[in-house]
């Protein structure tokens, strides 16, 4: 079958949704098509040359910690990108979880608190942070699988083992923004 095929020829390819960053190198089959369907049913595309090359696909900070929670964030064209980050402790902060990220973001404090100006370079500039009448990033919070509106500013969030902080940037006429897509715990 493929699998001895691959393993003949030396083709392997990195597993590209490991444990929050712990990459595993797995044998693949290359398709005419130029993707493949892993164990996890996952369909990635493959370099179009001849030959498949390791790809390394960093996920996240803190690895090899026992918790993990994540950040999703989907912008308004529906791009969408998840980040993982390890903690050690009961919990994690959602301030210190868009820290350790590693998605560029851009704040600014209010009476409120911090909110949210700027994720994954959207905008791509801004002169005011909350602008009346424009898009601005939605903050969800998701436990056990379902999302829920925050109901307080991400520096006051609390997260557990697999709990994620969702940002969906909306229009502002959206009376009721859908939350991002549900984190995608491995």
């Amino acid at each position: 079958g493929l699998d001895r095929f691959h393993r003949r020829d030396g083709l392997h390819l990195l597993d590209l949704a490991p444990d929050c960053g712990q990459i595993k190198k797995r044998n693949v089959a290359q398709s005419v098509l130029g993707v493949i369907g892993d164990a996890h049913h996952r369909f990635i595309p493959l370099n179009p040359h001849p030959f498949v090359l390791f790809r390394e696909f960093k996920v996240g900070a803190n690895a090899g910690a026992p918790h993990h929670a994540y950040v999703v964030v989907e912008h308004l064209s529906g791009k969408s990108l998840q980040k993982c980050v390890g903690f050690s402790g009961d919990t994690i902060g959602g301030e210190a979880l868009m820290d350790q990220s590693g998605i560029k973001f851009q704040t600014q404090t209010f009476s409120f608190g911090k909110a949210a100006c700027a994720i994954d370079n959207e905008p791509a500039q801004f002169t005011q942070c909350l602008p009346q009448n424009a898009p601005y990033w939605a903050l969800f919070v998701e436990t056990g699988g379902a999302w829920a509106t925050a109901q307080t500013g991400y520096t006051d969030v609390t997260l557990h083992d697999k709990d994620a902080l969702g940002w969906h940037y909306v229009q502002v006429t959206d009376a009721s923004p859908a939350p991002p897509p549900l984190a995608n715990e491995r």
